[in-house]
């Protein structure tokens, strides 16, 4: 009987661990935790599913716009005819990415929104422009 008791002791301790960790995401607008790491997370093509600039939807102007991420940290995005390559590192306890090496850009920093396997939601400051992108898998 005493084995029962311990081991339900045990099941109850856990479930309070977990919730405790679900509701403490890195991440603002994350759903939840994931044993999948943040480089594996965030190593993959994405599409753009959303893009405003100050709050201004303008996602049908960049629809085929995309970005590749690799683990060895290289980077790259496709518009149309236009594309650039170059290198990302995370920066700030994870929190952010540091994207160099772009011809005729400076280097950026992408202040994470969300990470999930799914999806990568992130925005940049261009001076006083607030740009937020969505991307899907």
């Amino acid at each position: 009987m005493k084995k029962y008791k311990n081991l339900s002791v045990i099941v109850v301790l856990s479930l309070l661990m977990l919730v405790g960790v679900q509701s403490c995401s890195q991440y603002p607008d994350n759903n939840g935790i994931t044993l999948v790491s943040k480089t594996d997370r965030l190593s993959k093509t994405w599409k753009v599913e959303n893009y405003t600039e100050n709050g201004v939807d303008y996602t049908s102007l960049v629809s085929a716009y995309t970005e590749t991420y690799t683990k060895e940290g290289a980077y790259s995005y496709q518009w149309a005819i236009l594309g650039g390559t170059g290198t990302w590192e995370f920066q700030n306890k994870d929190a952010e990415i540091r994207i160099t090496g772009i011809s005729n850009q400076t280097t950026r920093t992408l202040y994470i929104l969300k990470l999930e396997e799914k999806e990568f939601w992130y925005y940049y400051m261009d001076g006083t422009d607030k740009k937020e992108f969505h991307f899907k898998k």
